[in-house]
């Protein structure tokens, strides 16, 4: 197949300056690559970025380029070419067309905060960082919605809500790029009730690999349901980088409750504590958020973040409501919690009280890290149907220590996904192969469980093989013959999810 850049694809890469065209030209000779290296990119390649969203807007630093190759995964930094800050939408397509007529790979990044390598340009090429696109457009008080560009943050989306009423309760942990959230299918603490990244996205702006423009619900549209075609604001939520440019997001707001109140209950075993959770799910408690804690982490939570928590199987219990439904919730969780031998309750109603508990909680991973200073971390992200989840729980936790592994458990528990933070010795190649064989166990665990290997991280780098397994030789075929349509060069984020 060519690989000629002469002809411009698009009317607006006419309008680019000589030395857009300049690349184009040479860029004609084809490149050879293999599918372990870097490609080597064409003569005057990055002039050209530079072209169209200013020299400043474009890097090739060593620094830059290894600060854009690695996330907080233990995937090992695999650098991009080059860095490219694109400001608008517009800049965004020019890029894309250019790298697509010149077959040069594309690798989206927002924070830099993912688990599973996503950012990591394993074939190098050309990193957009979409970081200064963040503007904050169309809020509707009246429809529950806001639209986003990639450089907003959870954090920046709910201080910009502030007085509205309104939040955004879709939390990771990490103040995460909200546009990366979606391409991860993102959820976190509060997803029991307010739902993952995928129910809470209306519409989504796309560039396409190949610069074109697709508004998956159609431009300027926001309804709260639809049965027109194909779910296409699904298809890209999720998709990892590897179908697109996820360049806007229009996404749903939710009422603040009017009252709220959070406590920790501690249990003598893990199946205990995870037996309440189905308890309270059964009893249709409306609970915000349920998070679980084993007892090495919720000593090394305690002791990182200086609360003194007991060392034992831990419950942290979030309501929302009225104040008066509040009270009732309340006694219904006392009852549950004492009913499966927990501690009896104290509640913490405050603002800055209710934020103590839950920094410590999103501080799990460093409290975790600090359990062997110096080591690497990995996190583990398997997600179960609740009726399987005691069973999946205790014997995953009888596995650890087995392989007399360090990995303290955490875990959305009201959702069924849970994630063992495994601390290990990176230069030990024997306790690599431990780490390596338990997730791949765990993995597969969850499959006979009836659940997924992936319940909010992704698929990245780590978890293409149980991803096989998970759909089958149809399903995965069937990916392939959407990320071909889509991006048939195999630009988009490759060696991603496939």
């Amino acid at each position: 197949m060519s690989r000629s850049c002469a002809v411009p694809m698009f009317p607006f890469l006419s309008r680019c300056n000589m030395a857009l065209r300049r690349v184009l030209a040479l860029a004609a000779a084809p490149r050879r690559r293999s599918c372990c290296s870097k490609p080597s990119l064409p003569p005057d390649f990055v002039e050209a970025l530079g072209a169209v969203v200013g020299a400043p807007n474009v890097s090739t630093a060593t620094a830059v380029r290894e600060q854009h190759g690695h996330d907080e995964s233990m995937h090992p930094c695999a650098p991009p070419d080059v860095v490219v800050w694109p400001q608008a939408v517009g800049q965004v397509q020019e890029l894309a067309a250019l790298c697509h007529r010149c077959r040069v790979p594309m690798v989206p990044f927002g924070t830099g905060t993912g688990l599973e390598g996503g950012v990591n340009a394993v074939q190098g090429g050309v990193c957009f960082d979409l970081s200064r696109m963040d503007a904050i457009a169309e809020l509707s008080l009246e429809d529950f919605s806001v639209t986003v560009e990639p450089g907003v943050t959870r954090k920046a989306l709910n201080k910009h809500l502030r007085g509205t009423g309104l939040w955004f309760p879709v939390d990771p942990g990490a103040d995460a790029s909200l546009c990366g959230m979606a391409a991860t299918g993102a959820s976190g603490t509060n997803a029991v009730r307010y739902g993952t990244m995928r129910p809470n996205v209306l519409n989504l702006r796309v560039v396409l690999p190949d610069g074109r423009l697709l508004h998956t619900a159609g431009p300027g549209r926001q309804p709260r349901k639809r049965a027109a075609g194909y779910d296409l604001t699904s298809l890209f939520v999720g998709s990892e980088g590897t179908l697109g440019f996820l360049t806007q997001a229009t996404l749903r707001l939710h009422p603040l409750p009017e009252a709220t109140a959070v406590t920790i209950a501690s249990f003598p075993g893990v199946g205990a504590a995870v037996a309440c959770t189905v308890q309270v799910l059964q009893a249709a408690v409306p609970v915000a958020r349920i998070e679980f804690l084993d007892e090495v982490m919720a000593d090394a939570c305690g002791r990182f973040s200086r609360m003194g928590l007991p060392v034992a199987a831990t419950l942290l219990l979030e309501l929302h409501g009225s104040r008066r439904s509040l009270a009732e919730q309340q006694q219904q969780m006392e009852e549950i919690v004492r009913q499966n031998g927990g501690s009896s309750l104290a509640w913490a109603e405050g603002l800055e009280e209710r934020e103590q508990l839950w920094s410590m909680r999103h501080n799990a991973w460093y409290a975790a890290l600090a359990l062997r200073p110096g080591c690497q971390g990995y996190s583990t992200d398997v997600c179960v149907p609740i009726s399987r989840l005691p069973d999946v729980v205790v014997e995953t936790k009888q596995d650890l220590q087995a392989s007399s592994l360090t990995g303290p458990m955490v875990g959305h528990v009201g959702d069924g996904n849970f994630h063992c933070i495994l601390v290990f010795n990176s230069q030990d190649p024997e306790e690599a192969q431990r780490i390596h064989a338990f997730t791949q166990r765990l993995g597969r665990r969850a499959l006979a469980a009836g659940g997924t290997c992936t319940g909010e991280h992704g698929v990245g780098l780590g978890k293409r093989a149980l991803l096989q397994e998970e759909l089958g030789q149809e399903g995965l075929d069937t990916l392939r013959s959407i990320k071909a349509a889509l991006d048939p060069h195999n630009l988009m984020n490759p060696g991603k999810v496939l």
